[in-house]
């Protein structure tokens, strides 16, 4: 007769970020030899790794933790609104333990505290080397350090997660390469501050995979291009700041050694709110530096994030925001209206702009940005591009192009292709566009390479 194993549900709210974390965590329980489920019904105990950064995700965490409790009654928290724990006992005082972003002792300890690890059988209770992971098996995130030395007046993410820390880049290669070697197609380069990638160890020189590696993000780059090319391997570079340095990984998104994307949030455009939120604020450098890049690389993706509705916004600095976006021409822009985030000193600033001005500006930004967005769409149409399969659904193949991150841009559909595999990569021509999204019919399908995926569960 065999014997239950203890089991373990986790429920990952918020950013990709977060997301490694509870890799992290699943990844230790399972080495532990505890079992991972899905269901409230089945777990012995519930980790839920919450957001809070602003107010509608700390709802969101709460809501789920309230949910979890009702559904099975033994929860653990941690993320973070972890970091804020009084905050969750006043609403939810019936959880079992509370911890703080990163936090993956006090997290295994709680656990062990509910439900004891069973007696490990290395032989059984196997965990592939790449580790437990919450995405697909063709793409996943590599963090690449924890926290940030920035203070921008909107955000609370240092006060919770810390100074920048950087992870050893042989540390971080050796993963890549484990990710790589089963079956990882994309990966998705994530922290607070990817340009500032090793300031922390003053740029310090390691062996990575047998090779003398530089502590930055151009060192970080040029290694994980040698993993494959775009060809093969795509990686992806997120939360970039608009540092100098950037400059620097161009030529490589030129050679084809790393995808021609930049994730860099901007925020906003006028020089006073940028003071105001402590943020890069020589916009005519940033419109030169924008210019450069796409000179040196003309198929190069620009996403960016803005904020309207900033404390003392006001309608002529809201214009010099538009008057940005037309010039900046941004492939990809996602906008929020300012909330305010409790222990924020954005708060204080200035005069709440009022809700419904908010509202206002949003729709005019979007509106504006949308235009933009479809013109780009359809200059796309007629052209062939290399795409990478997601997923199959009722209607063919959903992809993305290299102008596309999962789960925030736009996707590529080939209508009947269901003989497409999730993790190929496709030769397509564009023939339609949306605001968005493309349409495409396959041309040519890359050899498919042998591949090491790890079944989980």
């Amino acid at each position: 007769m065999s014997i239950r194993q203890p089991t373990v549900g986790v429920i990952s709210l918020g950013c990709p970020k977060a997301t490694v974390d509870s890799e992290r965590i699943l990844t230790q329980l399972r080495t532990e030899g505890y079992q991972l489920t899905n269901s409230y019904q089945d777990a012995d105990t519930v980790i839920v790794n919450t957001c809070g950064f602003i107010d509608s995700a700390v709802q969101e965490s709460l809501d789920t933790i309230g949910e979890a409790l009702q559904e099975n009654g033994k929860v653990i928290v941690t993320g973070c609104l972890g970091a804020k724990e009084q905050q969750i006992l006043d609403v939810h005082p019936k959880v079992l333990a509370v911890s703080g972003p990163a936090a993956y002792e006090e997290v295994l300890s709680a656990v062990h505290n509910v439900v004891e690890p069973p007696s490990h059988n290395p032989f059984v209770d196997l965990v592939p080397p790449q580790g437990i992971k919450l995405t697909p098996k063709h793409f996943a995130y590599l963090k690449i350090s924890e926290g940030c030395n920035h203070r921008c007046t909107f955000c609370i993410i240092p006060s919770m997660r810390g100074d920048l820390v950087s992870r050893p880049v042989s540390e971080v290669i050796s993963e890549a390469k484990r990710l790589k070697e089963a079956g990882v197609k994309e990966l998705l380069v994530v922290s607070q501050d990817t340009a500032a990638y090793g300031v922390d160890t003053q740029y310090k020189m390691e062996f990575a995979e047998g090779r003398p590696t530089k502590t930055s993000m151009v060192g970080l780059s040029e290694a994980l291009g040698e993993l494959g090319g775009v060809d093969e391997f795509w990686v992806r570079l997120h939360y970039v700041y608009p540092y100098p340095n950037v400059e620097e990984v161009i030529p490589l998104m030129a050679e084809g050694k790393i995808l021609p994307y930049l994730d860099m949030p901007l925020q906003h455009a006028n020089p006073r709110v940028l003071k105001a939120m402590k943020r890069p604020g020589n916009v005519e450098k940033t419109l030169e530096r924008i210019n450069k890049w796409r000179e040196m690389v003309p198929n190069l993706t620009i996403r960016s994030t803005f904020i309207v509705g900033f404390p003392g916004e006001t309608e002529e600095e809201f214009q010099d925001l538009l008057d940005f976006i037309e010039a900046a021409q941004l492939d990809r822009v996602g906008c929020f209206q300012y909330s305010p985030v409790e222990g924020a000193t954005a708060n204080e600033i200035a005069e709440q702009v009022p809700d419904d001005i908010k509202q206002e500006r949003f729709d005019h930004f979007m509106k504006l940005q949308q235009q933009i967005s479809a013109a780009k769409m359809q200059a796309k149409v007629g052209q062939v591009m290399q795409v990478l399969i997601d997923e199959i659904d009722d209607k063919g193949a959903v992809a993305r192009s290299m102008a596309d991150a999962p789960e925030i841009d736009g996707m590529v559909f080939i209508d009947d292709a269901f003989h497409l595999q999730p993790g190929q990569f496709v030769k397509v021509e564009i023939i339609g566009a949306d605001e968005y999204d493309l349409w495409a019919k396959t041309i040519e399908e890359f050899e498919p390479q042998e591949n090491s995926y790890v079944e989980l569960g």
